[in-house]
């Protein structure tokens, strides 16, 4: 391909790439160097946004919550996923309907689960409690959502209902890409299910782990629609992830250049994991 040729396929892409993804990343650092109200004229203001984000207490709390929230998304959504899809392996009559079952709540939109949950957990006539106190645990029973020691976790959990479908059909297509004769050499080498799975399928299911837990963190550090419907950031700001920050202070506040320097600094962090995490897990791959 002559250097002309590929100057003219690649073009439409940079184009692309440059007015909707560099353009308005620009634009939000430059925003980000002011005290914009989304009115009238902006005056410079240097780093004084970035000076306030780090000398106040509140806006590492958030960043801290937002990754607390990630972490515990992450692993217990791709646990579930890799168990849910290694049990649907071996149980091909049922796979395409718990396939099709499992993606039902992500088809769901985020203010529906949000409130479903939110009934699920009430302290008065949630179905959570009822089944506390129906099994005899009444001391179990509490405000899932009003309590800052849980609401965090309880978010997690309808996160995780929500997206587990997504994982679970990653893993189930890294499960047939696995060629049959090697699940046929360890069967006829008196190989249990269980050692086939932690010796054979894990090490195969590499690039399904790459994907889904690069997948989930991302979206998991961005998100805010759960936080936002459940609990508004409370209690005491235990639900507070740094997007619903952003999403506080751009419409709550009209503070558009605090919040574009709150955006920057997401960006930056979620580039910044989303790199490591695919160098890591790339070289796992290698390794196994």
């Amino acid at each position: 391909m002559s250097k002309r040729s590929f100057l003219l396929f690649t073009l439409p892409a940079l184009i692309v790439l440059g007015v909707f993804f560099v353009y308005p990343i620009v634009l939000t650092l430059q925003l980000s160097l002011t005290n914009s109200t989304g009115v009238g004229e902006a005056d410079f203001t240097g780093w004084r946004n970035y000076e306030r984000i780090i000398s106040r207490d509140r806006y590492p709390a958030a960043l801290w919550v937002t990754l607390k929230f990630t972490f515990i998304v992450v692993t217990f959504q791709t646990i579930a996923g890799l168990f849910l899809a290694a049990l649907l392996h071996r149980l091909p009559a049922i796979r395409s309907f718990c396939r099709a079952a499992l993606f039902t709540p992500a088809m769901m939109s985020f203010v529906v689960v949000g409130y479903v949950w939110q009934f699920i957990y009430s302290p008065f006539s949630g179905g959570l409690n009822a089944v506390l106190r129906g099994a005899g645990m009444d001391g179990l029973a509490r405000g899932w959502l009003g309590d800052p020691e849980t609401a965090l976790y309880a978010i997690a959990i309808a996160h995780i209902w929500m997206f587990v479908g997504y994982t679970t059909a990653i893993f189930l297509a890294g499960y047939a890409n696995i060629p049959n004769d090697i699940e046929e050499a360890g069967r006829l080498d008196g190989a249990s299910s269980w050692q086939r799975f932690r010796h054979l399928e894990i090490p195969l299911l590499a690039p399904s782990f790459t994907i889904n837990i690069m997948l989930s963190t991302i979206g998991t550090l961005k998100t805010f629609e759960l936080p936002f419907i459940m609990t508004r950031g409370g209690p005491d700001g235990a639900t507070r992830t740094l997007s619903l920050e952003i999403i506080n202070q751009l419409f709550g506040n009209y503070r558009f250049g605090f919040a574009s320097s709150l955006s920057i600094i997401m960006l930056i962090i979620v580039v910044a994991v989303a790199v490591a995490q695919n160098w890591y897990l790339r070289s796992r791959e290698n390794v196994q």
